[in-house]
């Protein structure tokens, strides 16, 4: 298939000329023009693969011309050329759509690499398949909001930082605009910072050279160097120590890496995405987090709604999770009653999606078989919250010894992941004694209310 020409705008002509040679070298076709007008009617006239436009310009400035193309050529990339230093512009482009931006003076070498860069975005129809393959749910229009900024993000080689609560879905929508963008070829490098204890985090993150300390016995990749070409997800970047802030802000800066024992630094080309439950601009105002790496990490904020925000999409959420969970248990999924639905959506969720996720792997483990009812869900208190406790009078002790005895079952069954044998074994029963208690506590489709004293 034949490649569309490349659209170069640009007011200087000795500028156009040289980028025209450079892109041509590439075997593609390029048409320079001197202004944002002559930008207009040459968009008008043909299909572009690709359009660079400088930020100033005789008649009006390169941002507009971005804005311009993200509303009426969606699917093309556009890249800003920027003055040398001029950080808050190439900012200002990127949020506003542009796919990357490159200084002045132009490195030809830099400029190919964006231009590969862009012309290896995935078409629309690509996108689609990597959608419907990994997916976030839901027909809200807050989710709809969600999954349209993750495919212009992904669209762009920002820095995204992806906020939320826990369990609302982060590493999944870093996932996700990793899949769509032009590094889809590549690596995709999840790293939980808070998991990697301080004393390995720079050898973990940078690699390190044999002999360079005890212990290092041969050379070693760093996660860093394991997502050339690809994407590299900071999960939990607040718990990073301020030490190795200094470190990766280095990085970000010269997009390089000096592996630990290493002589020299070697380059990097690697997309970082960021996330954390922690609110990072209350870090930094406490000191806790460096602000010039929070301004490098944050071009872009991508939030990712609690599950209380969207409500409407829990019974679709139910529904694929319970699927999920019966496929992994190799099972056939039940139904879901509709008093069971009804609970799901006055549920309060501080754990979100994947608070979900292990009551509806409860419900499974505890129900007939057949279906889900209200009682199978069998909702926990949040961290935090008092337990009930048996008051004389209040109700029959051997219904409130049965919520006991069903709470240990659920709890044993979540953490044998849904094997009986090793839940008998956790609370000390035999599988035969288990399967009876079990089958009992399931043929109990109601409790006796609470009568008053």
């Amino acid at each position: 298939m034949k490649t569309l020409p490349i659209l170069f705008v640009d007011d200087e002509p000795e500028i156009c000329e040289l980028a025209m040679i450079s892109i041509r070298r590439m075997d593609l076709p390029c048409r320079t023009v001197g202004s944002l007008a002559a930008a207009r009617v040459a968009l008008q006239e043909q299909g572009f693969s690709l359009c660079l436009t400088d930020m100033r310009l005789t008649d009006g400035s390169g941002i507009d011309l971005v804005r311009e193309i993200q509303q009426l050529y969606p699917n093309m990339p556009v890249a800003v050329i920027t003055a040398h230093g001029n950080v808050q512009s190439a900012v200002a482009a990127l949020k506003a759509g542009a796919f990357d931006f490159v200084a002045k003076p132009l490195h030809l070498d830099r400029l190919r690499k964006l231009v590969r860069a862009a012309l290896s975005l995935p078409q629309p129809q690509a996108q689609q398949r990597q959608q419907d393959t990994v997916r976030i749910l839901g027909n809200s229009a807050l989710i709809h909001h969600v999954r349209d900024l993750i495919r212009r993000l992904a669209r762009s080689q920002a820095a995204i930082y992806i906020s939320g609560a826990s369990g609302t879905g982060k590493e999944l929508a870093a996932r996700l605009i990793h899949a769509q963008s032009a590094r889809h070829s590549g690596p995709f490098i999840p790293v939980n910072c808070g998991a990697i204890p301080a004393e390995l985090m720079e050898s973990e993150f940078f690699g390190h050279k044999r002999g360079s300390f005890t212990g290092a016995t041969e050379n070693k990749q760093g996660l860093i160097q394991a997502a050339e070409g690809g994407t590299l997800f900071l999960d939990e970047v607040a718990d990073l120590p301020l030490t190795m802030q200094v470190k990766l802000l280095r990085t970000l800066q010269e997009n390089t890496i000096r592996p630990v024992g290493a002589a020299t630094e070697s380059a990097i080309d690697v997309r970082f995405l960021c996330a954390t439950h922690a609110n990072l601009a209350t870090l930094v105002q406490q000191g806790l987090f460096r602000e010039d790496l929070f301004y490098r990490l944050n071009v872009i904020e991508l939030h990712m709604p609690s599950l209380s925000e969207h409500q409407e999409d829990i019974p679709e959420l139910a529904h694929h999770l319970l699927q999920k969970v019966a496929s992994r248990q190799h099972v056939l999924a039940p139904t879901l009653t509709v008093p069971a639905l009804q609970g799901l959506q006055q549920h309060t969720f501080p754990g979100n999606v994947r608070e979900l996720e292990n009551i509806i792997e409860r419900a499974l483990a505890l129900c007939d078989g057949k279906s889900i009812t209200l009682q199978d869900l069998s909702f926990q208190s949040t961290p935090g919250e008092p337990r009930s406790s048996y008051v004389p009078g209040s109700g029959t002790l051997e219904n409130y010894l049965q919520c006991i005895e069903r709470k240990a079952f659920e709890d044993a069954l979540h953490m044998a992941s849904g094997n009986k044998t090793a839940a008998a074994a956790l609370l000390g029963m035999s599988f035969r004694a288990f399967r009876y208690r079990l089958e009992k506590l399931q043929s109990t489709t109601s409790q006796e209310p609470v009568r008053e004293s």
